[in-house]
């Protein structure tokens, strides 16, 4: 159905509860879609938990450059003011204006640049390069359906215009790249120093940059002092 044809003959919508978000009444497809477009949200909720319980410099600076997008696409929304499609049709949406989409450029800032991490920062240190490589692709898939789902229900909710959510995705994979360099070239080489400030040690901030394989790194010593620690309480039973 054209645009012109859904804002004249717009359907009930029905809110998901707390969000706000909404969708056709009935619409089983635009339910699925509702859900999916709070991935964002699930996505900044993820990033806070991250920094209160691992507090790690480069988490630390993903989550700026987040907020950083999100302070871009406000300026943007503002510079450009173009409306949102079928004003009027949603009862609550807290921007009045439509471009670029927010939900479609934090989603693709946020893809882009774990797209960067996965195959310029994080590199493997054992043998299993086939494995490796395997799972980065499954991954990167992954984030790629994740983020053209987010960006189609927003179309099909009809809070935003395709070129909307285009100019969005633009402007989130620029500046996605623009901050993983930023971040490789000016701000990695500080986190040592970051990380030994007297307030850091205090937060237990840890700079893992010279890690390659943090997950790796992580188990291993883990594993390993989980058995020193049993192998001394059985000493002591003895």
């Amino acid at each position: 159905m054209a645009l012109e044809e859904q804002c004249s003959a717009p359907p009930r919508w029905q809110a998901i509860s707390v969000t706000h978000v909404e969708f056709p009444e009935g619409d089983l497809t635009g339910k699925l879609l509702a859900y999916i477009s709070l991935l964002p949200v699930a996505i900044l909720v993820g990033f806070v938990t991250l920094i209160v319980f691992k507090r790690e410099l480069h988490t630390i600076s993903f989550f700026i450059g987040v907020l950083l997008n999100e302070g871009v696409n406000w300026v943007l929304k503002h510079i450009l003011r173009e409306p949102r499609p079928c004003a009027g049709a949603h009862t609550t949406v807290y921007a009045e204006y439509g471009m670029p989409s927010n939900h479609s450029q934090l989603i693709w800032f946020f893809v882009v640049y774990f797209f960067l991490f996965l195959y310029l920062r994080m590199h493997q240190t054992n043998n299993a390069r086939c494995v490796d490589l395997l799972w980065r692709h499954i991954l990167s898939i992954i984030l790629l359906g994740m983020a053209s789902f987010v960006s189609y229900s927003r179309v099909y909710l009809l809070y935003h215009t395709w070129s909307q959510i285009f100019y969005g995705a633009v402007a989130g994979s620029t500046m996605a790249i623009i901050w993983f360099f930023f971040t490789q070239e000016v701000l990695t080489p500080l986190f040592p120093k970051i990380a030994a400030w007297p307030i850091s040690e205090y937060f237990l901030v840890r700079d893992t940059s010279l890690i390659p394989n943090i997950l790796w790194f992580e188990y291993t010593v883990t594993r390993s002092e989980a058995r020193n620690r049993q192998r001394k309480l059985g000493t002591k039973l003895q």
